[in-house]
């Protein structure tokens, strides 16, 4: 299959502004093509996959991708998909966040390939030293009301207020379109579905500063869920790509428990097994839904791309032990991650504590009768190993690297001591 025809399978392709004027230049040349990522946050998420890893399909195919980090747009603010102003973030704010988002796009693209390397911009470059009368005369002059008022993400703000601040982002957004297109000849943009209207602002802006050159944009599909809940939110949050907000095993788990509906959307979207590779998975889950084999490998190898091949085992190893019970086999690290929400207790002092005392203190039983009843029926267990001592008193040994004791009441309620 052709790159388009790749991507029209794995249900990549939202809108193309002229496909079969793309599909003729794709063939004729290694095109530069781009994408945006304003620094909202100091980390990017699950919802920033689909555009990253569409670009790293382009580079595959022996084209030049260029990730820009929103330097500049990050200090005003997309309206796109937005109900409200968003809060504006200081500049040092910005920068920090910035340089974060450069540090995880280099783990998605090649910056070091010999024929196509990826290119990392900031829009910062351009937008910062720009003056008002600059921007007015020489961009703005480019730009109707009227056709400004008719985009989507515009429209869907008049009602509850819209400020010329986020009113402007869509012409920064198309000069940034133009300056790449004039600078590094880049004749592609692709973006979220919600960014159409800023995409084809762009391609205007450069019809109409480059004698009719001409320019394409490319959206992709917003993410949905099955269920109808938002993709990539949790009870804890946002899913993210950090390790240190999202663990490995908190990542590996979102996947895992990908709702059947979503399973081989999910492996068209987020995965590179071939078209061969998820139809066979695809009629594996029809036949054999309760080998989970499409949910497995959805999670390895969205895992493995995002944290790599070792952070993949931890997960697996993580989640094995939690099933069979096997936790004094996990280490410290690997207990953080496996149990980061449930509820904890520190333990202050360092000498060995009664059983007993202890649930009581940490709130795992509400009285001493309720514990030594819960030791007797065996419905205590600690790292994995049911206690039914009542005089059982825990010391170094119970304490896994000598940081954390996982008590369990019952079969499910998990509790973690810490010292």
């Amino acid at each position: 299959m052709s790159l388009l025809e790749d991507l029209q399978f794995r249900g990549l392709v939202n809108q193309i502004t002229d496909e079969e004027g793309l599909t003729k230049l794709l063939s004729e040349e290694k095109v530069k093509l781009y994408s945006g990522f304003d620094p909202t946050g100091d980390s990017l998420h699950i919802g920033h996959l689909l555009p990253i890893l569409t670009l790293r399909r382009f580079q595959q195919a022996g084209h030049h991708p260029i990730a820009l980090v929103g330097g500049g747009t990050g200090l005003i603010g997309d309206p796109s998909g937005k109900k409200a102003e968003r809060t504006l973030n200081t500049s040092d704010i910005v920068v920090e966040w910035s340089n974060r988002i450069k540090g995880q796009l280099s783990q998605f693209l090649d910056f070091e390939a010999t024929e196509n390397p990826a290119v990392i911009a900031n829009n910062h470059d351009w937008i910062g030293e720009m003056n008002v009368i600059t921007f007015l005369r020489d961009v703005g002059k480019n730009f109707g009301l009227n056709y400004m008022l008719a985009k989507d993400s515009v429209q869907s703000r008049i009602e509850s207020g819209i400020s010329y601040t986020e009113f402007s982002y869509m012409i920064l957004q198309s000069l940034d379109f133009l300056h790449l297109y004039r600078g590094q000849n880049c004749k592609l943009q692709i973006g979220g579905s919600d960014q159409w209207g800023n995409i084809t602002a762009g391609m205007e802006l450069i019809r109409k500063s480059e004698e009719n050159a001409k320019a394409f944009g490319l959206t992709i599909p917003l993410v949905t869920k099955a269920d109808g809940t938002k993709f990539g939110k949790t009870e804890g949050g946002a899913i993210w790509l950090d390790r240190e907000k999202t663990s490995p095993y908190e990542f590996y788990q979102f996947w895992i428990n990908t709702d059947d509906r979503d399973i081989v959307k999910y492996l068209k979207f987020f995965t590179f097994l071939s078209r061969v590779e998820i139809l066979e998975l695809e009629k594996e889950l029809q036949e054999a839904p309760e080998k989970r084999s499409a949910h497995k490998r959805l999670a390895e190898e969205v895992t493995k791309l995002v944290h790599g091949e070792a952070a993949l085992e931890q997960a697996i190893r993580i989640s094995k032990a939690l099933f069979s019970g096997s936790i004094s086999e996990l280490s410290a690290d690997e207990i953080k991650q496996g149990f980061a929400d449930v509820p904890s207790f520190k333990v202050e002092n360092e000498e060995q504590q009664a059983l007993v005392e202890l649930l009581v203190a940490s709130k795992i039983a509400p009285s001493k009768r309720q514990a030594r009843e819960d030791i007797t029926n065996g419905a205590i267990s600690i790292n994995g190993e049911k206690v039914q001592d009542l005089a059982y008193v825990l010391g170094e040994s119970d304490r896994i690297e000598g940081q954390f004791t996982v008590v369990r009441r019952g079969k499910k309620k998990y509790f973690l001591i810490k010292y």
